[in-house]
């Protein structure tokens, strides 16, 4: 959570001006000590971070995984010109995980019975 500049010389003006304590500052404004301590050496706030354009486009994505359901990780990145590592994680994204069939399950319980 950021907070604004205008909060964050408030509260160093409560330390430095009324010669308050960083703890008795820290527990009045719900803060830690050591928040206190870095806005004392750099009051200023750092600008966000830029989140990178998607290479994977999901609707791609998906409809590859509907056209080959069966496909190896590395022979999709190899479609998408990728990692297989970046097709693990947007289909996380997307919340698709390794096929689990009936047939699967029921196979592998008649032979360990």
């Amino acid at each position: 959570m950021t907070y604004s500049l205008d909060f964050r010389k408030k509260a160093l003006a409560l330390i430095n001006d009324k010669g308050m304590s960083y703890r008795k500052v820290a527990s009045l404004l719900n803060v830690s000590t050591r928040t206190l301590q870095n806005w004392q050496q750099n009051i200023e706030i750092k600008p966000t971070k830029e989140v990178k354009p998607r290479k994977i486009d999901d609707e791609a994505l998906l409809k590859d995984v509907e056209d080959y359901p069966y496909d190896y990780l590395y022979e999709r990145a190899r479609r998408f010109g990728c990692t297989d590592m970046g097709i693990y994680k947007a289909l996380k994204r997307l919340g698709i995980t390794h096929k689990k069939t009936k047939e699967y399950t029921q196979s592998q319980t008649s032979i360990s019975s």
